[in-house]
């Protein structure tokens, strides 16, 4: 009884636990779901087999990426197109995205595609993983694929040769720049190496040479007609240099000096270089390439678009000599050379020797040798005085990754404490620019205080120095009377011809509203002195010295309400024209609208003289007596 109630305990507990993981079948069901998706072009297959697959997660994301890995081999044996290993390549993408798979798979299933196939198809697999470049620097993919995508380019360039595929290596190259951050020391040359295995091949042996005396002879022959008596149609069609097979060597001799900068150091190697720089200088300062029809035809073909063909080498052979030197791109890539090399041996360099440093006598030969190689450049067609501009620019500004380099190579993200602070001033940047403290509009009387005083006659200003004849100052006047003042937005039917005219009219007015500004400052005692003389003056001023005062912004309001309907009957009697009171009718069809308009027209026609006392005359005149008594009773009451 006691077994038979244990077997029953364990069949209990298989029944409530959940089913074990297994490996074979998980492939399979992975491997499945990935064909429908790849058939569907949708994710959602793959997403509900890993949902519903007993397991770790850990255990069926390393399924999946095994499951890619089958299907990319088969895909690869069965000589499927590229389209459908990028479409796997694709699926497994967004796999890493949905979080189903391992952020390396992509980077896996790259490499294996690329290993596998010929480099014809390699260059369609590269122009996807180029296209997917933003990819590649998202968060999701940058730290887990960085080192995927490096070794998969270095093993590409492996493959590639320099010469017959330069256009990929290219690419490959300016994939890695985008990819990488500037300041990745992986890819930077930090101490200075050369590429030792950049060697030119050319004949060194001169029996073996096809350059003889005799070829020289016949060269030499060809150039008994003095230069400048050849017509455009007698050029010859050979070279008019003397090549022998001394030239021939020490003109390539010199590529093992551009390879390797550091020979120059040496005292014999320095000789060599002089003796064989100065030879073949000689011969670009004497071979004019203006003068040759060699030159006439290149500038032909660039003039009608002619194909720009380009070599990852140089081609050594003899009989190509006398073509070289008669191209203007390759003496370009000479001339080019010579000032690579003289920047590396003036310049400070980290990790040069403390052996290597240039005498006097160098120092002075590679200045003069620089002046004279910029010159050869700019004399060198087409446009070879915007080239050689150009070069030394460029040189100019490679100075300045030197000396980054010689830093250490720091980061270019600069972080300021200061800058920090403000920024965390407030926690809502927005708010923050809200607040009072940010208010930098001007008073009126701030702003307008100098014109005020220019406009003062009694200050003898001329109008050239006013400050209302400033356009800057003129276009923030306005912005400020729109903001501040009631002046600005009043209709008026005054003309004015110019943005000066009208602020000095604007400016006349402000003068009457605004405080005059003090010359100096007053004491307490003063200053009440000052006010009660003058509450004294004002209450002893009579009721007609009251009318006498021009009316104000506050008082022609106040009477515009009360005049109302009965304007256009005022209109004649404040000698306002007809075309002045049409105007007024079509600005406005509210009735205290056009009594305010009325009367602001009338004050801007007036000045200091739109007076009560003026207006309730031409009140009188009209025949509104009632609204003349009101105004009246309403100027004594005031005083």
């Amino acid at each position: 009884m006691a077994s038979s109630a244990r077997v029953a305990e364990r069949r209990s507990v298989g029944a409530m636990s959940p089913p074990l993981f297994s490996l074979p079948e998980a492939r399979l069901r992975f491997t499945t779901s990935a064909r429908e998706a790849l058939n569907n072009k949708s994710i959602k297959p793959l997403l509900n087999a890993f949902n519903q697959i007993p397991g770790s997660e850990n255990e069926k994301k390393c399924t999946l990426d095994q499951a890619f890995r089958v299907i990319v081999e088969e895909e690869i044996i069965n000589k499927a197109p590229c389209e459908n290993l990028l479409a796997i390549i694709s699926l497994a993408i967004n796999g890493v995205t949905e979080g189903i798979c391992t952020a390396s798979t992509p980077f896996v299933l790259l490499g294996d595609v690329l290993d596998c196939l010929p480099l014809d198809q390699c260059d369609k697999i590269f122009t996807f993983v180029e296209k997917n470049v933003a990819t590649w620097k998202s968060n999701t993919f940058y730290s887990a694929g960085k080192n995927y995508l490096l070794r998969m380019c270095n093993d590409l360039l492996r493959r590639l040769s320099k010469s017959q595929n330069t256009v990929f290596c290219g690419r490959i190259q300016l994939f890695l720049a985008r990819l990488f951050p500037l300041s990745e020391k992986s890819g930077l040359n930090l101490q200075s190496q050369f590429n030792l295995e950049n060697v030119t091949v050319f004949n060194t042996n001169e029996h073996e040479s096809t350059l003889g005396q005799k070829h020289t002879e016949e060269r030499e022959e060809g150039m008994d007609v003095e230069e400048g008596e050849m017509g455009d149609d007698e050029a010859p069609t050979s070279c008019s240099i003397p090549i022998d097979y001394n030239l021939y060597r020490k003109f390539w001799s010199l590529q093992d000096y551009f390879r390797n900068p550091v020979q120059c150091y040496e005292k014999v190697s320095w000789k060599t270089f002089l003796k064989y720089s100065e030879e073949v200088l000689a011969v670009f300062k004497s071979y004019k390439l203006d003068d040759t029809q060699a030159s006439r035809k290149k500038l032909e073909e660039l003039k009608t678009g002619g194909e720009h063909v380009y070599f990852a080498k140089f081609l050594t052979s003899e009989k190509l000599m006398d073509l070289q030197l008669s191209d203007s791109n390759f003496r370009r890539h000479i001339l080019l050379q010579y000032l690579i090399l003289f920047q590396y041996l003036k310049g400070q360099v980290k990790f040069k020797s403390s052996n290597y440093v240039l005498t006097d006598e160098q120092s002075l030969w590679i200045e003069d040798t620089t002046k004279a190689v910029y010159q050869l450049l700019s004399e060198n067609p087409p446009d070879g005085e915007r080239f050689s501009k150009m070069v030394e620019h460029i040189l100019n500004t490679e100075e300045n990754w030197n000396s980054w380099k010689n830093e250490g190579c720091p980061s270019f993200v600069k972080e300021s404490e200061e800058l920090t602070r403000l920024w965390n001033l407030c926690p809502d940047n927005m708010e923050a620019c809200k607040s009072e403290s940010r208010e930098y509009m001007p008073t009126l009387e701030e702003f307008f205080e100098e014109a005020i005083e220019q406009a003062d006659p009694e200050n003898m200003v001329e109008n050239k120095y006013k400050a209302v004849n400033n356009s800057n100052y003129g276009w923030r006047a306005l912005r400020l009377l729109a903001r501040r003042s009631p002046h600005f937005f009043q209709p008026t039917n005054q003309q004015f011809k110019s943005l000066p005219e009208y602020l000095e009219n604007m400016v006349i007015k402000l003068a009457k509203e605004l405080p005059p500004p003090s010359e100096e400052i007053k004491t307490g005692e003063d200053e009440d002195e000052e006010d009660n003389d003058a509450l004294l003056k004002e209450n002893n001023e009579s009721p007609e010295v009251q009318r006498d005062k021009a009316m104000t912004g506050e008082q022609i309001e106040s009477f515009a309400n009360r005049l109302g309907e009965q304007w256009k009957a005022l209109a004649p009697c404040l000698e306002m024209k007809d075309s002045d009171i049409r105007q007024i009718e079509s600005d406005s069809e509210d009735m205290k609208m056009r009594a305010k308009q009325l009367l602001v027209a009338w004050q801007d026609q007036e000045g200091a003289h739109a007076t009560p006392e003026n207006l309730i005359t031409a009140l009188n005149k009209a025949g509104l007596s009632d609204l003349a008594e009101s105004l009246t009773n309403e100027t004594e009451s005031s005083s």
